[in-house]
């Protein structure tokens, strides 16, 4: 008798080609079945930040990754440049924020900036924005407890709508515009609950990417 080990091994193989004839025989071609470009030895595309689909002419390319407890930093991506990462070493526990003007030139604010407990740093950094800059944030460690009234405001004129319930260690990744009329679209917050934390004292990470307009209003 085969041992049961082979026995599984051949079912599986013919499993296998029985799959494979039924997508390259006419039948399963008509019927829209094809193969992962991975198994026909195609390169898959990669799109800008490494982003599920690429965005459409007049559209910027970004991907915001919030840190992981007070372990792993934070990453921010815009139009296939890494502008702040652990990598890069531009990266603090608090608030990251990327700017990004409309000539699609983009600056990294100081990693120290938003872990100071001097808040009016934030508060002249972020009123001297000009208008019609993107706006990339996220939070590493604890990115709430030294806000005050007048940062939430600000962000909240960004586009922001959960920078007024950001709470001690939540982790939040928001991307909006100055002179933005109505809410971003682009924000994802998760609160720090010992209930559902994923780490101890601390949410999952989150991320979030997407297609930004040139232009948003």
């Amino acid at each position: 008798l085969a041992h049961p080990g082979v026995i599984r091994a051949v079912v599986l193989l013919l499993t296998l080609l029985g799959t494979w004839f039924l997508i390259v025989s006419p039948w399963g071609q008509s019927h829209g079945l094809q193969l992962h470009p991975s198994l026909t030895g195609e390169k898959l595309p990669r799109h800008k930040c490494g982003n599920q689909k690429s965005c459409p002419q007049n559209y910027f390319a970004f991907k915001i990754i919030s840190g992981a407890a007070n372990v792993v930093g934070p990453s921010i991506c815009f139009e296939d440049l890494v502008l702040m990462s652990s990598v890069k070493n531009n990266i603090g526990r608090g608030l990251n924020i990327a700017l990004v003007n409309g000539d699609c030139h983009a600056e990294a604010a100081p990693k120290s900036l938003f872990s100071l407990p001097d808040v009016t740093k934030l508060q002249t950094f972020l009123q001297g924005i000009k208008r019609g800059t993107l706006v990339l944030t996220a939070s590493y460690d604890d990115a709430a407890t030294k806000m005050n009234a007048k940062v939430r405001a600000y962000f909240t004129e960004l586009g922001s709508s959960h920078v007024g319930t950001l709470g001690f260690r939540d982790n939040w990744v928001f991307l909006g515009a100055k002179g933005l009329m109505n809410k971003s679209p682009f924000e994802k917050h998760i609160k720090n609950d010992k209930e559902t934390n994923k780490y101890e004292g601390w949410p999952e990470l989150l991320e979030m990417e997407g297609c930004a307009p040139r232009k948003m209003d």
